[in-house]
């Protein structure tokens, strides 16, 4: 483990690529010192395959000073740049601050753009063409990887366009997890609930919450079984968006539907997260954001109304 916090590490890489440099320079120089005697017809006397004869010529200058040039610049790059183990560099270059700048440099590009929008409610920005065009973009290029191009999510990752909302779906409650994003945790209840026979009937109990398919038998012996639950998801199983905790009640399943899913969350719990996006995206960029996803759930209402 003291390799890791000594600088035994940064003084090996540093020491074997000056190493490397100065064995080209070495190289280089003891090349152009050695004298090959040849033959009068300027052959060293080598022959292959009966007529492949090898010549004396001297290397172009041109290239020589190619080679020189390469190992200057390097010593050069590494004086200026880092490279050699924990040394900076004397320009102080980092990737981090590379990216910084690119980054800082866009949104002050694109802040025009946004600047319409900044005063604007979302109320007002889901009938604004422009502004749910560029929604859409940010959409798919920051939410679509899990959530789905439709929106629609997967296993796991919730659907934005049902009004199912864990945490709320108001605009300050999308905001809010778009910028601070989310962690569920779903603690392991297996010993709260009891032997795995109980926990089984507890499955079939949450299964007939949403009048789901389940043994009615099982179920009514697993309903004493839900006290253990109740903090969290409320004695009415209609969870709690305080918490994250889901409804229990509407046939919404986020991480998988049956006896065996249900059985699995009891045993293992489950830990899932909305990655913040605060320091991805502007604050004009969010409210944009907040306002497409919060037009998803929105739509879909008013064309079931």
């Amino acid at each position: 483990m003291s390799d890791f916090t000594s600088n035994f590490w940064s003084v090996y890489v540093a020491g074997l690529t000056l190493i490397g440099i100065i064995a080209c320079m070495l190289l280089l120089w003891i090349t152009a010192r050695k004298k090959i005697v040849s033959s009068s017809d300027n052959t060293t006397g080598h022959v292959w395959d009966e007529d492949l004869t090898e010549m004396n010529n001297p290397m172009p200058r041109w290239w020589m000073w190619m080679f020189v040039l390469t190992t200057v610049f390097a010593l050069g790059y590494l004086v200026l740049y880092p490279g050699l183990g924990s040394f900076a560099g004397k320009l102080g270059w980092t990737q981090l601050g590379e990216y910084q700048q690119e980054m800082d440099k866009g949104r002050a590009e694109i802040e025009p753009v946004y600047a319409r929008f900044a005063s604007m409610k979302p109320e007002d920005l889901v009938t604004d063409g422009p502004a749910m065009a560029i929604g859409e973009r940010l959409f798919m290029n920051n939410c679509a990887q899990c959530h789905g191009s439709d929106a629609r999510g997967g296993k796991s990752f919730p659907n934005l366009t049902d009004g199912d909302w864990l945490h709320g779906g108001t605009p300050e409650k999308i905001n809010e997890t778009l910028h601070q994003g989310r962690i569920g945790n779903m603690p392991p209840m297996a010993e709260a609930v009891g032997t795995a026979d109980d926990v089984r009937n507890l499955s079939h109990y949450v299964l007939s919450l949403s009048g789901s398919p389940h043994d009615s038998l099982r179920a009514s012996l697993g309903k004493p079984k839900f006290a253990a639950c109740a903090a969290c998801h409320g004695m009415d199983a209609k969870g709690n968006q305080a918490l994250g905790a889901p409804n229990l009640t509407d046939d919404i399943w986020l991480h998988g539907w049956g006896e065996e899913a249900i059985t699995a969350m009891i045993n293992k719990g489950k830990v899932n997260e909305m990655p913040a996006q605060a320091g991805k995206l502007t604050d004009a960029q969010l409210g944009v954001l907040t306002a497409y996803v919060w037009g998803l759930s929105q739509k879909v209402g008013a064309a079931a109304q």
